[in-house]
């Protein structure tokens, strides 16, 4: 018996029936033997960690634009407060941590630069469907190893497709909003309560809101401090959810739900939309239409770029030329299409 083999055998005498037990996933698109190591989800999520992608989300946006502070949150460390959320839930629960933390971790490959001014931007130049979280499907898939994808299983994938909510429900009612598993299910969930907490965390921090302007409501139930804030929402997730009629119900109380909705309601009035962050934004969205346009228009100017060294991961063969442009806008950092823009639009100097 393999150590792998030893391990799935474990899984199945402490993991809850509602579990993702590795020997019972669904597999592969394409077929691999088994490492003697490690799980199938053991796998994915060290397939995604050694990703270009991975290391890239170091120097995206999570709520402000190219964040030169040592103390402000990035798409990567955003990525490890949402992996470190669910696996902590998922353990409470006795689901399979390995294959929350692969799905939290892939969750944002796809996020273009800037944040969701960078996808709101997609939308307007590229397709109004395009969006971050398939993107980040598109990315495991075609765009990493050369247009050979991560070859990812497929409960990992179906979890980072459905992470994504937009302004909806925490806890969707269709069913087919939610993630096939149940790790799945709870990572969307963690990344609500790590953006909730960060975000306010960094807006605090950054002087564009107040904490006195925080709803009462919010600090009372949720908690003073972000370690609060996250040990309330997470505990009031695992004692409030049940098994019913042979089904596990995530759901939290309806006073932490209350809260968390009005907070979410108050950082989209106050801090998203506010004037300091939004004329940033708008700045942004420039950027990445006139770069879209720009290598649209002149094909020569956008196979430089991608013969570049930092490039040559990208593979644009086969694909449509406004879908590889598409693909490499979303693939950049902010300081990359920060310095791209320079490069290409500003003035040399004659030597």
């Amino acid at each position: 018996m393999t150590i792998r083999e030893k391990f799935e055998k474990r899984e199945k005498s402490f993991l809850s029936p509602f579990g993702c037990l590795s020997s019972e996933s669904r597999g592969r698109d394409r077929h691999e033997e088994p490492c003697p190591l490690r799980t199938v989800f053991q796998v994915d999520r060290d397939r995604i960690v050694y990703s270009n992608a991975f290391r890239r989300l170091k120097y995206k946006t999570q709520v402000f634009l190219a964040p030169l502070g040592d103390y402000y949150r990035t798409r990567l460390t955003h990525t490890l407060e949402v992996s470190q959320m669910a696996r902590n839930i998922s353990r409470a629960l006795l689901l399979n941590e390995d294959l929350t933390e692969a799905i939290a971790l892939g969750h944002d490959l796809g996020h273009p630069p800037f944040g969701h001014s960078g996808e709101r931007a997609l939308q307007e130049i590229y397709s109004r469907n395009f969006s971050h979280n398939e993107q980040s499907v598109r990315v495991v898939e075609v765009l990493e190893n050369r247009g050979k994808g991560l070859n990812l299983t497929r409960e990992v994938r179906d979890g980072i497709l459905k992470h994504s909510k937009g302004f909806g429900k925490i806890i969707p009612d269709d069913p087919s909003e939610m993630a096939c598993t149940f790790e799945g299910r709870i990572v969307r969930i963690a990344d609500i309560m790590a953006y909730l907490n960060h975000d306010l965390d960094d807006a605090v921090r950054s002087g564009v809101i107040t904490m006195d302007q925080v709803p009462e409501s919010c600090i009372r139930i949720l908690g003073q401090t972000h370690s609060q804030r996250a040990t309330t929402m997470i505990r009031n997730l695992v004692f409030s959810s049940e098994v019913k009629d042979g089904e596990l119900i995530l759901k939290t109380s309806d006073e932490v739900s209350m809260a968390m909705n009005t907070l979410r309601n108050f950082l989209y009035d106050n801090v998203y939309r506010s004037p300091r962050v939004h004329k940033e934004f708008i700045k942004a969205k420039k950027i990445l239409s006139e770069l879209y346009s720009c290598f649209l228009d002149q094909p020569e100017i956008f196979k430089k770029e991608l013969s570049s060294v930092e490039m040559s991961w990208f593979n644009y063969n086969d694909l449509s030329h406004e879908r590889s442009v598409c693909d490499f806008i979303a693939s950049m950092t902010d300081r990359c299409a920060l310095n791209l823009y320079e490069k290409i639009f500003f003035p040399s100097p004659l030597v």
